[in-house]
């Protein structure tokens, strides 16, 4: 079932209303503590609409970084068309809404104990934990390839900021005529489209100041997210398919696995052949983050089950889970969809917190790529959850046509500068 964009935003602000169901303008859980270990999207958005809903609740949100920067659109910084300024956020916004924001690394979330430890050597009681942490990257799945190689050579640039900036360096200091390698990553993985749109900004910058130069994706999966937009996109934009293509795209059934990475020799060993670049983005496979799983909130998968109603662990009863951490069937890893999720699980925290039996939740997300000037493309979808309880359930969407003129995918690209510029108001505003 597909609907109409102005649909969508009347059913997406349905979908919040929903979410919102059950939230009280009185404080009926005042002295109770939430925690929020994780002040990214998901984490933020959790922290400001329990302390919305319930100005008597204490919560403390708890987040290494004074600044955070924005996985989606960090892919414009890589083209030239924004800076790493454009999408980082501090947390201002977050205290005045009273809000307890510390700035430490938490260590461990014990559930029975009902306490949060900190390197800096606090502690924190909760009567409710949120932990929206994010992924981390399995640096022992990619042989030649480590955290050190990350940070000084190989980047993953797979959470924004100063990886981000180390790679757009390196292809500013690439010769014309170079070759980029991009290593994509199996399933699942955070934004399942962002490998190939990344691909796509940089070859925007490339096509304007090194045109000789060529993108090789070495990717283990024979299909990726929107593959029939982007592939259209490249052959408009980049002459992909034919012998001057600035992207080749190496599918898994044609050698894309990549078996290990020379890093002295900037080789990386595919199944079939080896590629020799001057530029290589390692986009590792990837598992929650680490303080969840180390708190032991993971299965066997690297991820954490959650109650799909509540978000709560399966595991670690009184703790949730949201974001990209989360097995959250039948949602992508985006950060979108960690927005919904952490106005669901705030609704599901207060209702607790008061007693009561959390509402039925919906959830929304939309996805935009930016694939070059004024060509962008979109997929969107409303949520629900099945009756079972055992996955979340797509009721309708809609996926940018085939067929769309280039006004609207100009339009698009408009559409998902506006999408960032509300969504990053309403989780740090």
């Amino acid at each position: 079932m597909s609907i109409k964009r102005r649909d969508f935003l009347k059913a997406t602000g349905a979908a919040t209303a929903a979410g919102m169901v059950g939230f009280p303008y009185l404080s009926f859980a005042a002295g109770k503590k939430v925690v929020v270990v994780g002040g990214g999207t998901g984490g933020a958005t959790a922290a400001k609409y329990i302390k919305m809903a319930d100005a008597g609740i204490d919560v403390t949100l708890i987040e290494p970084n004074e600044t955070y920067h924005t996985c989606y659109m960090s892919n414009e910084v890589l083209s030239g068309h924004r800076t790493i300024e454009s999408i980082a956020h501090g947390y201002d916004g977050l205290k005045k809404h009273g809000i307890n924001v510390v700035h430490d690394m938490v260590t461990g979330i014990d559930g029975g104990a009902k306490k949060v430890m900190t390197k800096g050597g606090q502690s924190f009681d909760f009567d409710r934990c949120v932990v929206a942490p994010g992924i981390s990257m399995k640096y022992d799945a990619v042989e030649g390839w480590d955290a050190a190689l990350a940070e000084e050579k190989l980047p993953h640039a797979w959470k924004a900021g100063s990886q981000t900036v180390a790679l757009r360096k390196q292809l500013e200091a690439m010769s014309d005529g170079g070759t980029v390698i991009i290593i994509a990553p199996p399933n699942p993985f955070r934004c399942p489209p962002g490998p190939y749109e990344r691909a796509s900004q940089i070859a925007d910058y490339l096509k304007h100041h090194k045109p000789k130069s060529k993108i090789v994706i070495l990717d283990p999966k024979d299909k990726f997210s929107k593959q029939g937009l982007f592939t259209a996109a490249w052959k408009k934009l980049y002459g992909f398919g034919t012998d001057n293509s600035m992207i080749e795209w190496v599918s898994g059934a044609a050698g894309g696995k990549v078996e290990s990475i020379d890093a002295g020799a900037m080789t990386v060993n595919a199944e079939v052949e080896s590629y020799k670049g001057d530029v290589i983005n390692v986009i590792a496979p990837q598992k929650a983050g680490m303080v969840a799983l180390d708190s032991g909130l993971g299965d066997d998968s690297g991820w954490c089950p959650v109650d799909l109603g509540t978000f709560e662990s399966t595991i670690v009863p009184g703790v949730h889970v949201i974001g990209d951490a989360s097995i959250a069937k039948g949602m992508p890893k985006s950060g979108y969809a960690a927005n919904s999720q952490g106005k669901v699980v705030a609704a599901a925290v207060v209702a607790l917190l008061k007693g009561e039996e959390p509402g039925t939740p919906s959830y929304v997300n939309t996805c935009y790529s930016i694939a070059g000037k004024d060509y962008g493309f979109s997929v969107a979808a409303v949520y629900k959850l099945a009756e079972d309880r055992s996955t979340i359930v797509n009721m309708a969407g809609g996926l940018t046509p085939g067929d769309a003129s280039p006004e609207q995918l100009a339009r698009e690209v408009q559409y998902a500068y506006s999408w960032y510029d509300n969504i990053e108001s309403d989780i740090f505003g």
